[in-house]
């Protein structure tokens, strides 16, 4: 009789898992590496390296030097569930009466721009998850640096991506350069190269012969 073959994994490792599956699922963004250690009460060395390990198993991604872009895959999320109920002796997820409520902001209603118009109360919520969903491509990213502010987009911005590997002309996207570096930026096709677009006069465009895509803005938030 064959058996499924489940991904081997620590305790420690799924509790890393479990972790960052809360948090996405209460903020609506992953923590960082060294919100991880602080968490679990490990070094946040000690955290990266579980992380590496869950990559080369399939169970998260992540952008190269980039916070808050880890991503359970499709995989992971499908060994959580099954460890959630199959009697492993792992601890199981907290607070899971609590996570049935509902999670975001309190979305009361409509506001006009113009002209008032009635008030109708709403009893919905909005939050990323939402918003976007929760698809295993659907990935947030922090904005530092002020390259985009001619897009309105500020640093301190969270921008809301969907991950792809091609993105036409004048699409905002995540690009790696030279296999090293992620930036925020306007694509544009050029013969036998990429040109990265800045929204700042004080940057110049970024010419790459080496440009991989990691996705497409689809979304931002901000805090005022």
């Amino acid at each position: 009789m064959s058996q499924r073959t489940e991904v081997p994994l620590t305790p420690r490792q799924v509790q890393l898992l479990r972790t960052i599956a809360e948090q996405q699922s209460r903020d609506g963004y992953s923590p960082t590496i060294g919100e991880l250690g602080e968490q679990l009460s490990i070094s946040r060395t000690t955290a990266f390296e579980h992380i590496g390990q869950l990559r080369r198993k399939g169970l998260v991604s992540h952008l190269p030097k980039t916070a808050r872009s880890l991503t359970l895959t499709a995989k992971s999320r499908g060994l959580l569930k099954r460890l959630s109920g199959c009697g492993t002796g792992f601890q199981p997820v907290k607070n899971t009466a609590k996570m049935a409520v509902p999670r975001g902001i309190p979305l009361a209603g409509v506001v006009a721009a113009g002209q008032p118009i009635e008030a109708v109360e709403n009893k919905d919520y909005l939050s990323i998850n939402s918003f976007f969903g929760t698809a295993d491509d659907v990935f947030a990213l922090e904005v530092r640096g002020d390259s985009m502010v001619g897009e309105n987009i500020r640093e301190g911005d969270y921008i809301i991506c969907k991950r792809t590997a091609v993105a036409t002309d004048g699409q905002l996207v995540v690009a790696i350069v030279d296999n090293d570096n992620a930036t925020l930026k306007r694509f544009y096709k050029e013969p036998k190269r990429a040109r990265l677009q800045p929204a700042n006069d004080d940057y110049e465009p970024i010419y790459s012969e080496n440009c991989r895509i990691e996705g497409i803005v689809i979304g931002l938030v901000r805090k005022l």
